[in-house]
């Protein structure tokens, strides 16, 4: 017998995501927390996952509070350079205020209960206990991400949260990698994934991690702001990184002219994590407006077809110019493709205070190592399926460079890239990649519910999200 479709006035009741209750899907990264409704293209919520710390316990989150210099505030983040919770109760609340300040709300009680009309006596006892009993996410299932080498323990952790703290009706807790996957339409993969603390090259096969193939480096978006300081110290004159509060008026002046800048004077300055994350925006601009990869083919370093270096061609190409905050302003040419050469060939890469040069393995041999691990069979089917996502990879030039790489490391094979053109895409790949799953009809069976964890307890979590 045919089976008989449910009308709705059948259809289980527990059912989630659809139209009637729309999941949220958070995915927390060392740089940034993106939270959002699943089904919609971008996340509404984007949060800085620094946050500020006062003398008297305070903390502050959001980009408006961080940024404001105050004497004391000292400048932390709940994630370690992996991308692993360090935290708990930093990041439950950091990853709460994303959630509440632009997603939900408590719910607005009934007016006739609201208490309005109400004698004030026993007000603030119930108040009290309102609060306490109304959990933030009692409504909305809850789909997060991880890092594919997140561990047990926090994997259990998470559910944990989301049940007990958020009353979730609903949990899932997808890799990261395998929602970027997601995002681009394929279920299988490679992915390559440069954030701000770590890249990785992992390889995906119907939505499922190949353990072995799984690679990682610290050649993020940090590591290249780590390239531009070195840069920066090695000119002549050496350059001053003076970020924007400092600077209370500057006068135009002419390239490579001394800054000519009035700085604003404070009663007590500013904490060193304070500026740290200050001049970390600078030169988040100057990535963005000045660096570029040198898109090959060939390194940088390296002989091209008609027997010249490559350098010399480099030096033969316009540059840029960039204005600090102080006014200071220079053209800047090769150096602009030198500070990311190292994310390709490690002896290109400028010396850094208290690292070992040569001990990083660069994006061609993440690739190689993670190809050379997975099954012969699938290595082909990898390569044409190859998916580039992080907000790094948006340097100038990356794709181009990634393409001409593999093509010189695997000649016979077919190489194609797929990398989001819109910078929302490709910066939010993992997050749009989880709002497409928790949009599913199909998705709704694989929730964990609230009774499936009050019955197997946290442990459901290693069984269920693989």
């Amino acid at each position: 017998m045919a089976a008989q479709t449910l009308n709705s006035s059948m259809q289980p009741t527990d059912v989630y995501g659809g139209d009637e209750v729309s999941a949220i899907v958070l995915d927390p990264g060392y740089s940034s927390v993106r939270a959002g409704f699943a089904g919609e293209d971008a996340p509404k919520s984007f949060v800085n996952s620094h946050y500020g710390a006062t003398p008297d316990g305070r903390l502050i989150f959001g980009d408006n509070a961080i940024h404001n210099p105050q004497a004391n505030l000292e400048i932390r983040n709940p994630m370690s350079k992996e991308g692993i919770v360090e935290d708990w109760d930093t990041a439950t609340s950091l990853w709460e205020y994303a959630i509440t300040s632009r997603l939900t709300s408590f719910k607005q009680a009934d007016p006739r209960h609201n208490g309005l009309n109400d004698d004030n006596k026993d007000l603030e006892m119930e108040m009290e206990a309102v609060e306490e009993g109304e959990k933030a996410l009692e409504e909305h299932p809850l789909l997060m991400t991880e890092t594919a080498w997140n561990s047990v323990k926090n994997r259990e952790r998470s559910i944990e949260i989301a049940m007990e703290s958020w009353g979730c009706p609903a949990f899932w807790l997808a890799r990261n990698c395998v929602m970027a996957a997601f995002g681009s339409g394929k279920a299988t993969a490679l992915v390559v994934d440069v954030g701000a603390s770590t890249a990785s090259v992992i390889g995906i096969h119907d939505g499922l991690i190949l353990k072995k193939s799984v690679q990682r480096s610290n050649l993020g978006g940090n590591w290249l702001s780590s390239q531009l300081r070195s840069l920066f110290a090695s000119q002549d004159p050496k350059v001053e990184l003076i970020p924007h509060y400092m600077i209370a008026s500057k006068t135009p002046v002419d390239a490579g002219a001394p800054a000519q800048a009035i700085y604003r004077k404070y009663e007590k300055e500013p904490s060193e994590s304070f500026r740290a994350l200050e001049e970390e925006r600078v030169l988040t601009e100057f990535k963005e407006s000045v660096v570029q990869v040198w898109s090959g083919p060939g390194r940088l370093n390296s002989m091209n077809a008609t027997g010249s270096n490559n350098l010399d061609y480099a030096r033969s190409q316009p540059g840029r110019v960039f204005e600090f905050p102080d006014g200071a302003n220079q053209m800047w040419g090769v150096e602009r493709l030198t500070v990311a050469e190292g994310m390709w060939d490690e002896k290109a890469a400028l010396p850094v205070p208290n690292e070992q040069p040569g001990t990083k393995m660069t994006i061609p041999e993440m690739v190689k190592a993670s190809i050379s691990a997975v099954d012969m069979d699938l290595r082909a089917h990898l390569l044409q399926n190859i998916v580039v996502t992080g907000g790094t990879t948006l340097v100038n030039g990356f794709t181009d460079r990634l393409n001409n790489e593999l093509m010189a490391m695997y000649p016979g094979a077919r190489i194609k890239i797929q990398a989001a053109g819109l910078t929302a895409e490709r910066r939010f790949g993992s997050w749009i990649g989880g709002s497409i799953l928790g949009s599913l009809g199909t998705f709704h069976q694989m929730w964990i519910s609230k009774a499936e964890y009050q019955e197997f307890g946290a442990s459901v979590v290693e069984k269920r999200c693989k």
